[in-house]
């Protein structure tokens, strides 16, 4: 099985906001740049477009390092938290819905398919793959025309 790394980032300007994901996939000296967004979404859903972006990439099973700094996401495959909320038809521990059940559940259809490994990095903090995916990520969110801003109010006089 090949071995394949990929750095993923999502990036929301407001939350939700204008939104952006990057992913880099890397096989030996091959380096392959993803990017995406959505002009209305929220940080969290980019985070899991980004992974299920590149996995989906992928053209064959592949031993998959996945380096992402989205706590959301490593957490929720490392801990089985996504996983429990499936088996509880997308609820909490708690009874309340859990977020983004349509990226979860083709996230972890794709984990079936790919033997992954989750690595968590701090966000920020120099890693170049990760800079690399927040510039990717930061860069298709700015591509959607921002908003209007509300119109300010007049005194009345």
């Amino acid at each position: 099985m090949k071995h394949v790394d990929i750095y993923t980032d999502g990036a929301c300007r407001g939350n939700p906001g204008r939104g952006g994901w990057g992913a880099i996939l890397v096989y030996g000296s091959v380096e392959k740049e993803l990017s995406g967004g959505e002009p209305l979404t929220t940080n969290n859903r980019m985070e899991l477009c980004a992974a299920i972006e590149a996995l989906s990439a992928l053209r064959e099973p592949c031993e998959v390092t996945l380096t992402s700094d989205s706590k959301y996401l490593v957490d929720a495959v490392t801990l089985g938290w996504a996983e429990g909320w499936r088996a509880k038809g997308w609820r909490k521990a708690d009874k309340s819905p859990a977020l983004n059940p349509d990226l979860w559940e083709k996230l972890l259809d794709l984990l079936t398919t790919h033997k992954v490994s989750f690595v968590w990095v701090k966000g920020h903090d120099g890693h170049p793959y990760n800079e690399r995916c927040d510039r990717l990520a930061t860069a298709f969110a700015d591509s959607f025309p921002a908003p209007e801003k509300e119109p300010e109010e007049k005194p009345l006089a």
